[in-house]
């Protein structure tokens, strides 16, 4: 019988047997691994040719017989970025592109903390204040430019257009999108034309080296007095030292980072007291709703049918691309 090698924390019994259930189907046998069972996990996978997981010292312990890895997160940057990891150099590489839900409503959630000036009106509570007649926006007729239009995109823009928002702008690598929820797709490389104009700036970009300080010193100069940022997407997008510049002086009304450089971020960092900047320690996907834990296992049982069968994988990673 082939075997798989899952590892993972999240499986609930009912996951388990979802999982048996399309591996029986498809001529595999499942074998769970908690992450404290590291060991064990690593001598099982000497004989399985397909590992469901999220650890990069695992698959680096992998024989060359492996076939598939399926990383439970969507960030798959340390395996594109390390080729060392692979014994196997044809292993394919898929991720789980479940997160769009979860991170979607943490954007809404912190696109209104700054629209209603959360953080300011939370120093006034803090100093026990009365002061209630700062200006707020709504997203209601406001204008949103989306960096990077996968899952997460998609799920973002969806939201906001539920919501009112007057003009939706995305870019992408290839300046299309497969979903029309967007009033404009553009390439990447319109983006210094794009940012004058972008009152809100969304980014959900993979780490790659062609996105890394995407949003540099002179690209944040180009965005319009009182403008916002949210990144949800890897923290090596920004830069950080000139996006900390630009809130201290007043130039951006506030920034909202659940990714930043390095993770954990060091407790001396000036990011903890940059003005009207929510820090939050990469929580935005994450494995804590219960949504997304039932779509990443429906995901990976989808591609094992498709594996079985000789088929593409839905979720299949160009290594050379980053994503």
């Amino acid at each position: 019988m082939r075997e798989i090698c899952i590892c993972l924390e999240f499986l609930t019994e009912q996951h388990k047997d979802q999982i048996r259930e399309a591996a029986g189907a498809a001529g595999f046998e499942p074998r769970f691994f908690t992450l404290d069972q590291f060991e064990e996990a690593r001598d099982c996978l000497q004989h399985c040719e397909v590992l469901y997981a999220h650890s990069p010292e695992l698959l680096k312990a992998a024989p060359a017989s492996l076939k598939w890895y399926c990383c439970s997160y969507a960030g798959v940057d340390p395996y594109c970025k390390d080729p060392g990891l692979f014994a196997n150099p044809d292993c394919m590489l898929s991720n789980s592109s479940c997160y769009g839900v979860t991170i979607a409503e943490h954007v809404v959630m912190v696109l209104l903390m700054l629209l209603r000036r959360m953080p300011e009106y939370e120093e006034v509570v803090l100093n026990r204040g009365w002061s209630n007649q700062l200006p707020i926006r709504s997203i209601r007729d406001n204008r949103f430019t989306l960096l990077g239009l996968g899952n997460i995109g998609f799920h973002v823009a969806e939201r906001l257009r539920g919501l009112g928002a007057a003009e939706i702008t995305g870019l992408s690598r290839s300046g299309t999108a497969r979903e029309k929820v967007y009033d404009q797709v553009l390439p990447i490389s319109a983006l210094e034309e794009v940012l004058p104009r972008t009152e809100n700036l969304i980014m959900a970009l993979p780490g790659t080296a062609e996105t890394r300080h995407i949003l540099n010193r002179e690209r944040i100069a180009l965005l319009p007095p009182g403008a916002l940022v949210v990144n949800v997407g890897r923290g090596s997008a920004v830069q950080q030292e000139a996006l900390i510049e630009a809130l201290n002086a007043g130039r951006l009304a506030g920034a909202a980072l659940d990714v930043m450089e390095p993770e954990p971020l060091p407790k001396d960092d000036p990011l903890w007291t940059a003005k009207n900047l929510i820090l939050t320690p990469h929580v935005s996907g994450n494995m804590t709703l219960g949504y997304t834990c039932d779509r990443n296992v429906e995901m990976f049982c989808e591609d094992l049918k498709n594996y079985a069968a000789g088929r593409p994988l839905n979720s299949l990673i160009d290594r050379s691309r980053g994503y």
